[in-house]
């Protein structure tokens, strides 16, 4: 069988319009937030050409605004702005140098906004404001429908100029054009509003005008959102119809498919692990036996099998993998070549990807310390073959060796347990989240491929690393639980990791304390539960599991938790826990803390979700055999004269206990700055 046998259509080639694509990968739009000042980077250039590299079939990039009153984000690229096109050419370049075409997807997000950058009301169909910006609208005269129009057109024309391969209208889930098509959002009587016909208008209006400024040589795609997931919104039979009428016109060259709108249903456009794979190929599928155009279908597809069984189904014409390319950007090009199983699996996981832009930051990846840093060259080795020891095989600890391996050096990884993973192994041992399991398996996998030698449950100590004399230590020796102040010692107040590793069977009424406003506390709720618990979670924010909101996850843990009968507190400070009654219980006092006001709540157990302590005690006994005197707890890290013969260095949980995106940053930046 050929590299590519396995697979029936992923590497067939397919027309679109007047172009030809490679295989049938698409890597479709996203928001990287590496815009500056309205101004695509050399970020952007990179990114895009590390994917075309790596064997992606077509890119279209994040959207360009076409109109100034469109500023719904801070590093938005101004499409309309003439000033554009240096910067488009710099991105285009970089990923015909591969041999790929790329398009420009863009947009005018309309009520999907707020004035916060413009200083000017935002552009709807109707003034109806959207459940996240909480801005009414300035409801479109005619004069400014055609001013609409005219921008879609006009940068058009700056991406002709900047050498792109074509134009994707983004017409889904965030999009002005979404609003006229949606009976939630267009509420008009004039001939935007009403009949799906007269809705449709805007769009078939903005198709004529960017045909005709990119000419038949360019392809045009739209992207159509096939169910908004609210009420009176968009469905299915829309989409398809709104796909006939487009196709009809006779001036697109394909269509691409999208579900949810971005602001009331985003958690199911970029969906987390909760959401099954390929759970929105209902809506290419019905566009598709509805139209004879090229349809690309979406939906959380982690491996190219998954992505070649969709096109053997007769789902889609084409797949959009975002997430899976965010993770490796040479996705397309293993596959190809038969290595599959060397993919870096993306874990849908949010936390660094869609998370990110959530707060505002440049898009990155809990496992691949590169993305995002692409046009930031790594510096390299200046002496290969040292002898690098890593302690702890967590994702710090293992990303540290593979990339010491990578870069030519010698390394040997020591794990006191008998499996690598560290608190991996218990994040993904949680219900809904066994996923996040795939960040240890494809570092494994990783640094057998480099070479690391791997040496399970052994304890290395201080005297070990002197005897053994190597050139540099990395240690990644995470995180040990931490009670709580207000615990007491009381026996039934155990942490969230005494639970998942078996030390302590909670049971009857429970509580958890969320301190950390992430998936500890939520995932051993669910657990619990599970287990026939009676649980509450408390917290002391304003919201249980607040962060899960940044992941997309809020929605599915409110939904599993009032199936389980999980209740929810917020704004609760625990205060002290003394003996129940009868000896066995727990009393655990509270204080409502806007208020003041103090209450008790009479449970089984306490399960706490807090913050750990970093277990840095074979840093500490390193420093006290470079010294001689007591370890303080701010020494400095590194060689200094007269000190340890290696260099010594903190990543992870040991420097400071945070989530997995941090030890894999440090784990890497580790490595490369070995001497």
């Amino acid at each position: 069988m050929s590299a590519t046998g396995r697979y029936q259509y992923l590497f067939n080639p397919l027309r679109i319009g007047p172009l030809t694509v490679r295989n049938r990968v698409v890597f479709s739009a996203h928001l990287t937030n590496y815009a500056a000042d309205g101004m695509p980077t050399e970020q952007h250039a990179a990114y895009y050409a590390a994917r075309a590299a790596g064997g992606a079939g077509l890119i279209i990039t994040e959207e360009h605004s076409t109109h100034p009153t469109d500023w719904p984000y801070e590093k938005l690229i101004h499409g309309f702005n003439p000033a554009v096109i240096p910067g488009y050419r710099r991105i285009t370049e970089a990923v015909h140098a591969h041999g790929t075409p790329i398009l420009a997807q863009i947009n005018h997000n309309g009520g999907q906004a707020s004035s916060m950058f413009s200083r000017q009301p935002v552009w709807a169909p109707s003034p109806v404001p959207d459940p996240l910006f909480r801005e009414v609208p300035k409801a479109l005269e005619p004069h400014e429908i055609r001013e609409v129009v005219a921008g879609y057109g006009l940068v058009a024309e700056h991406c002709v100029a900047g050498g792109f391969d074509g134009i994707e209208l983004q017409c889904s889930h965030s999009s002005i054009v979404r609003g006229f098509l949606s009976p939630a959002t267009n509420k008009r009587t004039d001939a935007y509003g009403g009949s799906l016909a007269n809705r449709a208008r805007l769009l078939l209006e903005i198709v004529d005008a960017v045909r005709a400024a990119i000419g038949p040589a360019r392809a045009l795609g739209v992207r159509i959102c096939g169910d908004e997931l609210i009420e009176g919104g968009t469905t299915i039979e829309d989409a398809v119809a709104i796909a006939q009428m487009v196709e009809a016109q006779g001036k697109v060259d394909y269509i691409n498919t999208s579900i949810g709108v971005a602001t009331a249903t985003l958690y199911m456009i970029e969906a987390s692990m909760q959401v099954p794979p390929g759970y929105a190929m209902f809506i290419p599928s019905a566009i598709r036996a509805a139209v004879s155009l090229p349809v690309v279908g979406v939906g959380r597809f982690k491996d190219p099998l998954q992505a070649d069984r969709a096109l053997a189904a007769g789902q889609a014409d084409l797949i959009g993998v975002v997430r899976g390319q965010i993770a490796d950007a040479d996705f397309v090009a293993k596959a190809r070549a038969g290595h599959a199983t060397e993919i870096r699996t993306c874990l849908s996981c949010n936390q660094e990807c869609v998370g990110r832009m959530g707060l505002n930051r440049w898009l990155g990846c809990i496992e691949n310390p590169r993305t995002g840093r692409e046009a930031v060259p790594l510096p390299a080795p200046r002496r290969r073959g040292q002898r690098v020891f890593v302690v702890g095989g967590g994702p710090g600890g293992l990303q540290a060796a593979v990339t010491a391996a990578e870069r030519g050096h010698h390394v040997t990884l020591f794990e006191r347990s008998d499996r690598l993973g560290g608190q991996v192994l218990l994040a993904a041992s949680v219900p809904s989240r066994a996923e996040f399991l795939d960040i240890t398996r494809n570092l494994v996998a990783h640094a057998q491929r480099a070479g690391v030698d791997v040496k399970l449950s052994t304890e290395v100590d201080a005297d070990l690393l002197l005897a053994e004399r190597p050139d540099a230590v990395i240690l990644a020796t995470g995180a040990t639980p931490n009670a709580p102040w207000w615990a007491g010692g009381h026996p039934r107040v155990v942490d969230v990791r005494d639970v998942l590793e078996g030390r302590a069977v909670p049971a009857g009424k429970v509580i958890v304390v969320d301190e950390l406003g992430f998936h500890q506390a939520t995932s051993v709720a669910e657990l619990l539960a599970d287990r026939g618990c009676q649980v509450e979670v408390i917290t002391n924010g304003m919201v249980v599991g607040q962060d899960l909101g940044v992941t997309l996850d809020m929605e599915q843990w409110n939904v599993k938790a009032a199936a389980r009968g999980v209740t929810q507190a917020t704004d609760l400070v625990p205060m002290g826990a003394a003996p129940a009654d009868d000896g066995d219980g727990v009393v655990l006092s509270l204080q409502h803390h806007p208020t003041g006001t103090d209450q008790t709540r009479a449970v089984d157990w306490v399960v706490c979700a807090v913050h750990q302590r970093a277990d840095d005690t074979l840093y500490r006994a390193l420093l006290a055999a470079r010294t001689g005197l007591p370890a303080g707890p701010h020494s400095p890290e590194g060689r200094q004269a007269g000190d340890l013969p290696f260099t010594v260095t903190r990543v992870g949980d040991c420097l400071s206990p945070r989530r997995a995106h941090a030890a894999v940053v440090e784990g890497q930046r580790a490595a490369v700055a070995i001497a």
